[in-house]
């Protein structure tokens, strides 16, 4: 590269030389690595000097090369979050409770949005190239995609699901212990017949949630139980309640749907569709606790996952492997809430 080329690098879209660290330091009438420490979160600096290295910066239009400082320091300050693209109105919530998590580490987050949770095999390069310092996942990889990612030396914590037969960090919601609550508060009111609005095929957390509805009905002598699957939507949810009469033939005493959207449709579709009366005909639950749960039109019986502990969990617990690699795994499963709403008849909601 000649040197022309060279002096161009370091000019801005007008052609006007950019701001070095240098220069706020000769303005500021201090050290270069003073104003290192001033722009580094974390670092020590008094007050005057942040003062007048700020005055200097602003002056000079002067803002630290995030990825220069990246390549003396051998870190991207960034992590990969991997989600997957099908609706659930859960997901943001999460989004902006890990962003603030991150930021307040000054670690910078960078989204991989999956067509379908089982869709990792086409993100996993891509984070690799970016040189993530991290991985959090709210969808499965496989052994040898763990292995891809940890021969890299990239910590990875799962989040809201887990792989039981491998060595890894998660965060999740006991999904299992909320199934149990749900189960028993219908049964034990007296429903007797039953349906399951399940997840996506490929989705971890919807297979846990059936499954362990599905354990816990048979424990309590339930034989009558009718299962359609959904993909997590609103809409999903209508057409599911309409699959599910039709399967059966009639309408269940009560309906588990495995998350809260897809409650939702079912409660509008049992009204609009077939005029029945929730929930003196018939008794819908979910599970996530998203806002629209909570609106007086569905008032929606659910068990509420603690979105705020969880981030917070799982973003300490991946900082921690970032700045230790030598960390064992570790699990950590949360208890939800059950909120004992209108939309279920229990036997009692002060119970």
């Amino acid at each position: 590269m000649n040197k022309a080329a060279k002096t161009d690098k370091n000019k801005d879209s007008t052609g006007r030389r950019r701001a070095t660290s240098y220069d706020v330091a000769e303005l500021a009438g201090v050290s270069q690595s003073a104003v290192s420490r001033v722009f580094q979160d974390g670092a020590s600096a008094s007050k005057a000097m942040r003062n007048r290295v700020m005055a200097a910066a602003d002056k000079l239009g002067y803002r630290p090369n995030a990825i220069a400082r990246g390549l003396i320091t051998q870190r991207s300050n960034m992590v990969a979050v991997v989600i997957s693209k099908i609706t659930n109105l859960y997901y943001p919530e999460v989004l902006v409770q890990l962003t603030q998590r991150f930021s307040e580490h000054g670690v910078r987050v960078l989204l991989f949005a999956l067509e379908h949770e089982s869709d990792t095999g086409t993100v996993i390069e891509q984070m690799l190239q970016f040189r993530v310092d991290g991985i959090l996942t709210a969808a499965i990889f496989t052994p040898e995609q763990l292995e891809t990612v940890d021969n890299a030396d990239i910590p990875v914590v799962f989040y809201n699901r887990t792989l039981q037969d491998q060595l890894v960090s998660s965060v999740r919601c006991d999904q299992e212990e909320g199934e149990r609550w749900l189960v028993g508060e219908l049964v034990n009111a007296g429903h007797k017949t039953f349906g399951i609005v399940e997840g996506p095929p490929d989705s971890v957390v919807g297979i846990e949630r059936k499954m362990s509805a599905l354990n816990e009905l048979s424990k309590m002598g339930i034989t009558d139980i009718t299962t359609v699957s959904g993909d997590f939507g609103y809409e999903t949810g209508r057409d599911c309640f309409t699959r599910l009469v039709e399967k059966r033939g009639s309408p269940p005493d009560a309906v588990i749907a495995a998350n809260d959207a897809m409650a939702i449709g079912c409660i509008d579709e049992a009204r609009e569709g077939f005029g029945l009366s929730v929930p003196d005909d018939i008794s819908i639950v979910g599970f996530d606790g998203i806002g629209p749960a909570s609106y007086a039109a569905y008032d929606l019986t659910t068990v509420r996952q603690p979105v705020q502990r969880m981030t917070q969990a799982a973003a300490s617990m991946l900082i921690e492997r970032i700045e230790n690699p030598e960390l064992s795994p570790e699990k950590r499963a949360f208890s939800g809430k059950l909120i004992r709403g209108g939309s279920a008849r229990l036997r009692s909601k002060n119970g």
